[in-house]
C-alpha cells in the first residue's frame, strides 16, 4: 500500500513497459516469448524492451530479403536454423539504410552494435537450451566503435547556465511567460544533475520522501533497482530547499502527490519535459554544444575526476558497474594530468645565482 501511496515510478514503468512487451510479442514470433521468459531473472525490464525493438527489425529483415513471403509471426527456429553470418552481416550492412513503419531509418555503429548483440542473445539462448544446432551469429565480429568526444560545459557555462534558470535572460517571450512559475523547480533540477551527476530516470523517480537534510542525502534507484544513497553539498540543497518551499506555500499542489519535481500540471515531471527544459536553457548558453541531463552528468563527472584524480570514486558516484566504463568516458580527462606535469621534471638544474 504504501508503495502506490508514495507513487513508485519506477513499479509503474515497468507495469507500463511490461504491458507494451506484451502487446509486441503479438506482432512476432511465439518462440520470443520463450526467450524474453528464460532472460527474466537477469534482465531489466526495460533491457527485455529493447530487445524487443532490436528483434521486430531484424524479423522485418529476414521476411523481406530471406524469407519472402513470409508472415513475421509464422518464423519457426526451424527458420532460424538456416540463418547463417553471412545473413547477419547483411542485417548489419541494412541497417545502414532501411524502412521501418513506413520512416527511413539509419544506425550508427553504436545501434547496430546493440542490435547485433540482441540478435546474438537469442541465439545463444536457444542453442544452449538445445533448441537450434549452430549459433552463426558467434562468427559475426562486433562493429568497431570510434571513441565518442564527451561533451560538457565548462565552468562558466555551468555558471552561466544556472543564472538562465533563476532570471530567465535569453529566453523567448514564450518561455518567459512561465519562467516565474518555473524559475525555482528548474534550479533545482539543473543544480541536481550538476552536483551529483544524478542520471534523469533516477531524477524523475525522485519522492519528497528521498531527500534527508539532515545527512544531505538522498535514495536514488539505480539501474537494475538497486537503492544507492548520494550526498550533496549546501548548494544543492539550498537549492532543493527553495523549491521544497515553494510547494509548501502553493495550495494547488495535491496532497496525495509524493513526486519530488512536478509538471505544472501539478504531476510527476516526465523524462521528455525534463529534457525540454534542459535543452531550453543551454541552448542559450551553449548553443554550439548539444547540452542533455546525460552531458550535464558528464559535466559533474568531470568536474569530480579533475578534483579527486580518483577514478574509483567518480565510478562509485555515477553508479558504474565497471570502473572501465567511467575510465573510457573520462580518459580525455587524464590528457589534461599528462600535460599538467609535462614540467614537473626538470632535466637541466637551473644556474646558479652567482650572488
Amino acid at each position: 500500500m504504501a508503495k502506490n501511496q508514495h507513487g513508485d515510478y519506477y513499479q509503474e514503468r515497468n507495469l507500463k513497459n511490461l504491458d507494451r512487451i506484451n502487446e509486441l510479442l503479438e506482432t512476432l514470433p511465439p518462440f520470443c516469448e520463450d526467450f524474453l521468459r528464460g532472460i527474466e531473472t537477469r534482465t531489466s525490464v526495460l533491457t527485455r524492451l529493447n530487445y524487443v525493438y532490436d528483434l521486430r527489425i531484424f524479423f522485418d529483415f529476414l521476411v523481406q530479403k530471406k524469407f519472402r513471403g513470409k508472415e513475421v509471426t509464422a518464423l519457426t527456429l526451424d527458420d532460424m536454423e538456416q540463418i547463417t553470418d553471412t545473413d547477419v552481416e547483411i542485417f548489419l550492412s541494412y541497417l545502414s539504410n532501411y524502412r521501418y513503419g513506413g520512416k527511413r531509418l539509419s544506425c550508427d555503429e553504436r545501434a547496430k552494435a546493440r542490435k547485433l548483440s540482441t540478435v546474438r542473445s537469442m541465439f545463444k539462448y536457444f542453442f544452449n537450451k538445445g533448441l537450434i544446432e549452430s549459433n552463426q551469429t558467434t562468427k559475426v565480429p562486433t562493429p568497431k566503435l570510434h571513441e565518442k568526444e564527451i561533451i560538457r560545459l565548462e565552468s562558466d557555462e555551468v555558471s552561466s547556465l544556472l543564472d538562465t534558470a533563476e532570471y530567465g535572460d535569453g529566453l523567448s517571450p514564450h518561455a518567459s511567460g512561465y519562467h516565474d512559475r518555473t524559475k525555482v523547480r528548474d534550479s533545482a533540477i539543473l543544480t541536481l544533475f550538476l552536483g551529483t551527476g544524478i542520471r534523469i530516470s533516477e531524477l524523475v523517480g525522485l519522492n519528497n520522501e528521498s531527500i534527508d537534510f539532515s545527512n544531505n542525502s538522498f535514495v536514488v534507484t539505480r539501474k537494475g533497482g538497486n537503492k544507492a544513497i548520494l550526498y550533496f553539498s549546501e548548494e544543492v540543497g539550498d537549492a532543493l530547499g527553495a523549491y521544497l518551499a515553494q510547494k509548501e506555500n502553493d495550495p494547488r499542489v495535491p496532497p496525495e502527490e509524493h513526486a519530488l519535481f512536478l509538471s505544472l500540471q501539478y504531476r510527476r515531471i516526465s523524462v521528455r519535459a525534463v529534457e525540454n527544459l534542459v535543452k531550453k536553457y543551454a541552448k542559450i548558453v551553449s548553443p554550439l554544444k548539444k547540452i542533455t541531463p546525460h552531458k550535464l552528468r558528464s559535466t559533474y563527472g568531470t568536474a569530480l575526476y579533475r578534483e579527486t584524480g580518483d577514478i574509483y570514486i567518480v565510478a562509485d558516484v555515477l553508479g558504474h558497474r565497471d570502473v572501465n566504463t567511467t575510465r573510457k568516458h573520462y580518459a580525455a580527462i587524464t590528457e589534461d594530468h599528462r600535460r599538467s606535469v609535462a614540467e614537473a621534471v626538470r632535466l637541466h638544474r637551473p644556474p646558479e645565482d652567482p650572488s
